[in-house]
């Protein structure tokens, strides 16, 4: 079996894919490891809304970097459809982010202000005009704001194609394959010890998601991260209740999907790696749904599950390479945004590892050793 690449990606969620694809492409060569199977955690349960502007509030490099993300959506729809005939059912009929109180309204009208800055299609609907755009939804509500460019895909799907894709140009992916510890020779990484043998590389990056934590403590670097639960269910109906994504300032979401289902979540259970679905949990969820779009209380139960996302102390990700450890390289810490932001990390990841930074000045603010300053 072979045992020498370029670089070896620890993680087979959508981001590790996502560079995989992207390293791949140019001509490295690659391999996914990954303990479980391939996008069986986070990336698996993400409803997969593509939140640039509803999720993140302020401008910065966090912001930037979505809205860079969100732009290559399209361009990557079409690219994994080509390269592997997976359709990730990419939808952008907008969303709508809506306040449940007044006073949530005049918040969320602050909001379409600095959000028209980059989008002028942007506005505030009033109840009015909300439900003569989704009529379903509760007329107590007094209003939204309507993203047009904010769209979603199938989360699990896009994940798979971007692994396909980079098995297409030349990666390899090993499942059921645990990373034990690391090879290193004066500061630089070597290799990796795994439960099927050592992988020899001069590069690595750590696409662990939340567990990412767990192995850089190996290697002397302790991140400000920490896994919290988000439990969803989904229900079918008859006929479509709901076009647009809608988005609570009260952490509920509905997204409607094109098979008919319309997933709604998710609850926010921090510190703990149980996966867990509790009734509790659920029940908060459906009763925050009925109360957006009271028809839902007729809706076929399709199903529950949940997944552990990977926060970090400051709301950023971990970009970067490691500052002890020549070749190791980390993408991780994505929280709720991990698959609007996986195109951007893929290239950025990629480049990195080329040795040609574009935008410096936006990375910086992801590197792994800005923890310290938060002491």
């Amino acid at each position: 079996m072979e045992n020498s690449f370029d670089v070896a990606i620890i993680g087979g969620g959508i981001n590790g894919s996502s560079i995989a694809y992207q390293l791949a492409k140019m001509g490295r060569k690659v391999i996914i490891l990954e303990k479980e199977r391939l996008a069986f955690q986070a990336s698996s349960a993400a409803a997969g809304m593509l939140a640039a502007q509803a999720e993140i509030e302020k401008d910065g490099p966090f912001f930037q970097l979505a809205l860079k993300s969100q732009t290559m959506f399209s361009a990557i729809s079409s690219e994994m459809l080509e390269y592997t005939g997976i359709d990730i059912e990419f939808v952008n009929k907008g969303m709508l982010k809506i306040a449940e109180t007044e006073d949530l309204a005049l918040e969320l009208k602050k909001q379409v202000s600095f959000q028209q800055r980059w989008d002028p299609s942007i506005k505030w609907l009033d109840s009015s005009e909300l439900r003569e755009m989704e009529p379903s939804l509760s007329p107590d509500i007094p209003g939204g704001m309507y993203l047009p460019n904010d769209g979603h895909v199938q989360a699990e799907k896009l994940s798979q194609a971007f692994a396909k894709a980079a098995g297409y140009f030349g990666a390899v992916i090993r499942e059921n394959t645990e990373v034990l510890s690391f090879i290193i020779e004066n500061g630089q990484i070597k290799g990796i010890e795994t439960t099927a043998g050592p992988i020899h590389c001069d590069q690595v990056v750590i696409t662990a998601g939340a567990w990412t934590a767990k192995l850089l403590h190996k290697t002397g670097l302790d991140l400000s991260m920490y896994p919290v639960k988000g439990e969803c269910f989904s229900v079918m109906t008859e006929k479509p209740l709901i076009n647009t994504t809608i988005f609570s300032d009260k952490r509920c979401y509905l997204v409607p999907k094109r098979n008919g289902e319309i997933y709604i979540g998710a609850t926010m259970v921090e510190n703990t790696f149980d996966k867990k679905v509790t009734a509790g949990g659920i029940s908060t969820l459906v009763e925050r749904a009925i109360q957006l779009v009271p028809q839902l209380k007729d809706a076929a139960w399709e199903r529950v599950w949940a997944g552990i996302r990977p926060q970090t102390g400051d709301g950023n990700p971990y970009i970067g390479e490691h500052p002890l450890l020549k070749g190791m390289f980390v993408a991780a810490g994505h929280f709720r945004n991990g698959i609007l932001l996986s195109p951007i990390t893929g290239k950025l990841v990629a480049e990195l590892l080329d040795g040609r930074v574009m935008d410096e000045t936006l990375l910086s603010a992801f590197r792994l050793d800005r923890h310290k300053e938060l002491v």
